[in-house]
């Protein structure tokens, strides 16, 4: 008869792998499957997505930068361009000397498929599901290679064909249509000027969790405060950011006008005190998935009184009244709603 208690201990053992693996978002587990060695064709198909990308912003691609993307050897990499120029889907050709890789026309219409299912995959993560958005990327990373074209068009239909991806990138059509890069680093503008974010890079992931854990997102209007070869320093909804140059360079803008950003500056929802009343403007960009539909569910749409009721002995939750219904949120959740108070947008209204 087995030791009970060697049998409990495998019971919790056991148990405790499976939670490390798949709560809550999957993150370890695409981490994990991104350890297992590529197939050809998955190889294949990074490739001709890193040559993509290479000619779309304008910068040239050689085998070393594609050993190092997929971190292989230099002869392994050479095999591999082999087999893409023996299948017509790429070719070498030399610029000042220097052997440089570029996509046939078939290839690049085999690039657009991979990309289009990558950026509908990461939208569909930001949109439907709780995923952090830390893990968007690894994930995409991995279905991209497993969705057949008409599965990724199926996905496109559920969410109303996006052209964006939850980067600001653009999403390729279904016939291969893919707009031109707008935007310039946020390190290239200078103090004083307005402007709205219109892509986060997301490589590497170190630099993007500092853009998420700052609450940037695209769509957000910003005026830039300083910029040197130090820092930059910028606000966004009223909120002073700083970054390396370094880490405000994966910032994309384009140039806007002051008003925008002015007229779009409210408070937190977390900023008010016991017994205030504020009134919803919005809530932010960067509240996605499950969470924005809960808060919209709650009663927090544009237009909708709040006010704060009681807080919690150690300061949260603070329960609010909202429709006439007590909710109780963290500061992290009620940080999403953005609010005016309810002085202030009568007069805006008289």
């Amino acid at each position: 008869m087995p030791d009970p208690g060697l049998a409990l201990a495998a019971f919790f053992f056991v148990t405790l792998i499976l939670v490390v693996l798949f709560w809550p978002n999957w993150g370890l587990v695409s981490r994990l499957l991104r350890l297992v060695p590529a197939t050809e064709r998955v190889r294949m198909e990074d490739s001709l997505k890193h040559v993509f990308n290479a000619e779309y912003q304008g910068t040239s691609c050689t085998i070393e930068s594609l050993a190092g993307v997929l971190e292989i050897p230099r002869s392994e990499a050479v095999k591999l361009v082999a087999r893409l120029d023996s299948s017509r889907l790429l070719e070498l050709s030399s610029r000042r000397g220097t052997p440089t890789l570029t996509l046939t026309v078939a290839g690049r219409e085999y690039a657009l498929r991979i990309l289009r299912t990558h950026r509908l995959w990461e939208q569909y993560l930001a949109e439907r599901t709780g995923v952090h958005p830390s893990d968007w990327h690894d994930q995409a990373e991995v279905r991209e290679h497993t969705l057949s074209a008409e599965d990724a068009d199926l996905l496109a239909a559920g969410m109303g064909h996006p052209p964006y991806d939850p980067h600001g990138d653009p999403i390729p059509t279904a016939a291969g249509r893919l707009p031109p890069k707008l935007g310039v680093a946020l390190t290239s503008y200078s103090a004083g000027r307005a402007a709205r974010i219109v892509h986060l890079e997301d490589e590497p992931p170190e630099v993007y969790q500092q853009l998420v854990h700052a609450g940037l997102s695209p769509d957000m209007h910003i005026q830039l405060l300083e910029s040197s070869d130090d820092k930059v320093r910028f606000s966004a909804d009223g909120r002073e950011h700083q970054f390396d140059p370094v880490v405000a360079a994966s910032i994309t803008i384009v140039p806007t006008r002051l008003n925008d950003v002015t007229e779009g500056v409210s408070r937190k929802l977390s900023d008010l005190r016991v017994g205030e009343t504020g009134r919803v403007v919005g809530i932010v960009a960067s509240c996605r998935g499950a969470q924005r539909r809960r808060l919209l569910d709650l009663g927090a749409v544009p237009g909708t009184l709040i006010k704060a009721k009681l807080k919690s002995p150690l300061g949260e939750p603070v329960a609010y009244d909202i429709r006439g219904a007590m909710v109780a949120l963290r500061h992290e959740q009620a940080d999403s709603i953005q609010i005016n108070s309810a002085e202030e947008s009568a007069a805006k209204a008289s």
